[in-house]
């Protein structure tokens, strides 16, 4: 019987052969925890008693969610992390620095391995050919502790896209037609495969949008087989010598395989207060925004930013809407400075946040007021998530929003 991409590398790092349902003890690569959950992680450790870390090298905690802080509690806790990376040598990443999912896939993580994260959001790296997967912060300080962590083998849904997509469609209006058609737990504790013709020619960027949205679906991760495209962007980071590539058997057993014509796809928005509440965009009366948000761990990549310069190139956003573009990292940053899209965004009267998650958690930057309504490319749009829960978020792709914060109302033109 033929295995999966999941069973396949937690097999090779539990030192037998698995499958789906198997409760295993599997070595970890690569632990990470960010300034909400890093604290209690940090807390869980020394109750221990381990005077060091298994791995301080590939152990990397991220100031990102409130980066800068906004208040003086939060500077406490990001005090907690740094004092901690100082007395155990692990890696931090601090302010400004950006977002923890982009900044393991720039740095910290390649094919073939294991990624525990205190951070839903973690699974972001499964585009790599990585088992990445979010964790609670005690099993996170047991994994820093121990190189190890316990899990189930996922099943998996193996997600065959094939197809061209029509012009102005992006990876995000493909995931959250998919989420919109099996449901915000439609793939619970499963692995997402994906896999096609249409995922095979995607950059890495879409692939990262696509597996840091697999939680959305419920998924435990969402996979990609390691290709020329990964090896590519490995080599742009320096990492080249880190590339391998595990692919799934042909007789590999899964639970569902779902079939996707890219043509089909349409300008797909999810709506108040869930992801799974998905329309397209020409099923939508005009909804009018006050905020549009581009950036996160979803879609803050400079190929998200070339999407949003192009469209906002010599116009202005709407007066009645506030434009915030967030890059997700200090490299994404830099580059988007020397490409010239930041004066781009500046000139069509955009606010440029520093790296980081913003107004995405409701910690800072970019809170909405009551009644308001924001567009925005993050992942999540529950009631409260943008810091009020009398707040209404919708998402789209970087491509809806930047038409959005022109017209000052969700559309795709």
């Amino acid at each position: 019987m033929g295995q999966t991409l999941a069973e396949k590398i937690i097999s090779n790092h539990s030192g037998k052969n698995v499958k789906a349902g198997e409760l295993v003890i599997a070595k970890v690569d690569v632990c990470a925890v960010q300034d909400g959950t890093g604290p209690l992680t940090v807390q869980e450790f020394k109750k221990l008693g381990k005077s060091k870390l298994n791995n301080p090298e590939r152990t990397i905690l991220f100031i990102d969610h409130a980066s800068p802080s906004p208040r003086k509690e939060l500077s406490n806790t990001h005090t907690v992390l740094r004092d901690f990376s100082k007395e155990y040598g692990a890696v931090l990443s601090d302010v400004g620095a950006g977002v923890c999912h982009q900044r393991l896939v720039e740095t910290f993580v390649n094919p073939g391995e294991i990624l525990v994260g205190a951070d839903s959001h973690t699974c972001t790296s499964g585009a790599l050919g990585a088992f990445a997967t979010g964790m609670g912060s005690t099993d996170i300080a047991v994994a820093m502790a121990l190189g190890k962590t316990w899990l189930k083998v996922p099943a998996t849904f193996k997600i065959e896209v094939t197809g061209k997509f029509k012009p102005g469609i992006c990876s995000k209006d493909l995931m959250l037609h998919l989420i919109g058609m099996i449901g915000a737990d439609g793939a619970t504790y499963r692995a997402l495969e994906f896999c096609g013709d249409t995922i095979d020619n995607m950059e890495m960027s879409e692939r990262f949008t696509l597996a840091n949205m697999a939680v959305e679906a419920g998924a435990k991760a969402g996979l990609f087989v390691a290709d020329d495209k990964t090896k590519a962007y490995l080599k742009s980071r320096g990492r080249e010598d880190k590339f391998s590539s595990i692919k799934p058997d042909e007789d590999a057993v899964y639970e569902r395989i779902i079939k996707i014509n890219a043509e089909d796809i349409k300008h797909t928005v999810s709506c108040p207060h869930t992801v799974d509440n998905t329309k397209t965009v020409d099923e939508l009366d005009k909804v009018k925004v006050d905020q549009v948000f581009i950036g996160t761990c979803t879609n803050g990549r400079i190929e998200d930013l070339r999407i949003v310069a192009d469209i906002l190139k010599g116009k202005k956003a709407h007066p009645d809407v506030r434009l915030l573009i967030c890059p997700a990292s200090k490299d994404i940053y830099l580059k988007a400075l020397e490409e010239g899209l930041i004066e781009t965004f500046v000139e069509a009267n955009a606010a440029i946040l520093p790296p980081g998650c913003g107004p995405c958690v409701g910690v800072h930057a970019g809170t909405l007021a009551d009644g308001e309504v924001c567009l925005a490319t993050q992942n999540r749009n529950f009631q409260g998530r943008m810091g009020n829960t009398k707040g209404f978020i919708y998402l789209s792709s970087p491509y809806v929003a930047a038409h959005t914060a022109i017209k000052g109302y969700i559309c795709a033109e």
